[in-house]
């Protein structure tokens, strides 16, 4: 049997990955926008992402719009791959 991948695991590390993973590859998110969806604190998440950023799996692009900074969130390649990865070792898990 496949071990869980230690950095997915957590509840909100998965949760992130797993909110991640639903947009095309390539897309991104804005910061608020996946801390809205998740019911997070802004420090909460970013701590998270900071795991999942210095694994590779998440990509983070900080740029502006007008004079405010934005965020945006992407799942990387191999991120996507790890989150699959991950998927199907909780299935075989869970199989009977």
């Amino acid at each position: 049997m496949d071990e869980l991948d230690p950095v997915i695991h957590p509840a909100v590390r998965l949760k992130i990955t797993a909110t991640l993973a639903t947009m095309p590859p390539g897309d991104s998110m804005a910061f608020p926008r996946l801390q809205e969806l998740l019911d997070l604190t802004a420090g909460n998440l970013s701590t998270h992402l900071r795991k999942l950023e210095d694994a590779g799996y998440v990509e983070v692009e900080k740029t502006h719009r007008g004079r405010t900074p934005v965020t945006y969130l992407r799942l990387s390649r191999t991120g996507r791959r790890a989150f699959e990865d991950y998927t199907t070792a909780l299935r075989a898990l869970l199989a009977p």
